[in-house]
C-alpha cells in the first residue's frame, strides 16, 4: 500500500493503514442552498443529496450493528473507524446541500482495485465472526455503496450532480480498498518465512 502518500497522522487507520478525511466535516456553518459559483441547486440535485445522506445514515447504523457483534478488539476498532467515516460523509453532504462547499473539495486519491469482494462470497452477519469475516462483510457493504453512487452518477450529464456522485463513488471504493486490504492481511497472515 505504500507509505501512506503523505497523509496526516489523524488520517491513518489502526495499524497504519491509510485513511480518508473529508475536509470541512468539522466546520459546518452557513445555511445557503447555493453552489460556490453562485448557482442555485435544483430540486433534483437536492433530492439526490437527501438520498445520499440517508444512505450514509444507513451505513453508519449498519456498522454500529456490526461493531456490536464483533468480539475482536482490533476488528471492533476498525469497524468503529469506518462508521465514523460514514458520519463524516453525511456531514459533508449536509454541508454541500447547504452550499458550504462544492464536490471538488472531496480530497481523493486513486483507489487500488483488489477485487476481493467481487470474488468472495459475503458472509452472514452473526454473533461470532472471525476478523476476516468482519472485514469481508464491510468490503461488500462498501462495494454496494460504490455501485449505488456510480449508477447515480451515470444517470447525470456532466455537472454538479455528476461530479458529486462520482466523487462519492470513489470515496466508497477507497473504503472497500481498505476493508479488502485488512481482510487479506487477516485471512492470509504473512509467516515468519516471508
Amino acid at each position: 500500500m505504500g507509505d501512506g502518500g503523505g497523509l496526516r497522522r489523524r488520517d491513518r487507520l489502526p495499524g497504519g493503514v491509510r485513511g480518508a478525511c473529508l475536509p470541512g466535516a468539522e466546520r459546518l456553518s452557513g445555511r445557503r442552498r447555493r453552489l460556490r459559483r453562485g448557482g442555485t441547486m435544483d430540486a433534483k440535485l437536492l433530492s439526490l443529496i437527501d438520498t445520499a445522506i440517508r444512505r450514509e445514515e444507513e451505513a453508519y447504523a449498519f456498522y454500529q450493528r456490526l461493531r456490536d457483534r464483533v468480539a475482536d478488539a482490533a476488528a471492533r476498532e476498525t469497524i468503529e473507524w469506518i462508521s465514523q467515516e460514514e458520519k463524516k460523509h453525511k456531514a459533508f453532504l449536509e454541508e454541500y446541500r447547504r452550499g458550504g462547499y462544492g464536490a471538488a473539495e472531496l480530497r481523493l486519491s486513486e483507489p487500488v482495485f483488489y477485487r476481493i469482494a467481487e470474488h468472495q462470497q459475503e458472509p452472514e452477519m452473526q454473533e461470532e465472526m472471525t476478523r476476516p469475516e468482519v472485514f469481508l462483510i464491510a468490503a461488500h457493504r462498501e462495494m454496494r455503496s460504490h455501485r449505488f453512487y456510480q449508477a447515480l452518477a451515470a444517470e447525470h450529464a456532466d455537472g454538479p450532480a455528476h461530479e458529486l456522485l462520482g466523487r462519492m463513488a470513489t470515496e466508497e471504493l477507497r473504503h472497500k480498498e481498505k476493508m479488502e486490504y485488512l481482510y487479506a492481511n487477516a485471512a492470509f497472515p504473512q509467516t515468519s518465512g516471508g
